[in-house]
């Protein structure tokens, strides 16, 4: 009995493929579960981020007050338009504000050499899942923030720049926001 020459590529391909899935299957058996996505009224995941001079920085550090995470980049137009106002409230309402920016170090470290901030700045992680998915931005939106409690549970997020209202009623604690 003869095998037609396309039987004989179909089933080749189709052994190749079931041995790629056994050999991916085999690779990953031993990892951990994808790490959890904090939505509101969650635990913020206590992730570790470096500072602009490469030193580790857990989230949990910053706990104690009402508190925005702000994710960015210093190529994001919106981006650049609210940190003034963050800035500002960091300056004067003395809030806690941390920004996270999903760009290289070279990047910020030109950006904020030019328009600093009076905020911690931390590197996000910009390989799966990213930094800012870890808090339910699965669309890799920017600018990106969310709003922890002072025990870090997640109060609020907020998809784009933070208007002045917004801004002002996640800074007061009396507001539910």
């Amino acid at each position: 009995m003869r095998i037609s020459p396309t039987r004989l590529i179909l089933g080749l391909a189709i052994l190749a493929g079931l041995a790629a899935e056994w050999q991916q299957w085999h690779a990953h058996r031993g990892e951990a579960r994808p790490p959890q996505v904090a939505g509101i009224g969650d635990q913020a995941p206590d992730l570790s981020l470096p500072d602009l001079q490469g030193q580790p920085h857990r989230l949990s550090e910053f706990h104690g007050s009402r508190r925005i995470l702000n994710f960015w980049a210093s190529w994001c137009g919106p981006c650049q338009q609210e940190m003034p106002a963050l800035d500002h409230a960091a300056t004067t309402a003395k809030a806690d504000i941390i920004g996270i920016a999903m760009d290289s170090p070279v990047a910020v470290r030109q950006f904020l050499a030019a328009r600093p901030v009076h905020y911690p700045v931390l590197l996000g992680r910009l390989t799966p899942p990213s930094s800012s998915a870890r808090f339910d931005d699965d669309g890799g939106m920017l600018p990106y923030s969310v709003l922890l409690d002072a025990d870090g549970k997640v109060l609020a997020r907020h998809a784009g720049a933070l208007d002045p209202v917004l801004l002002a009623r996640w800074l007061d604690p009396a507001q539910t926001p």
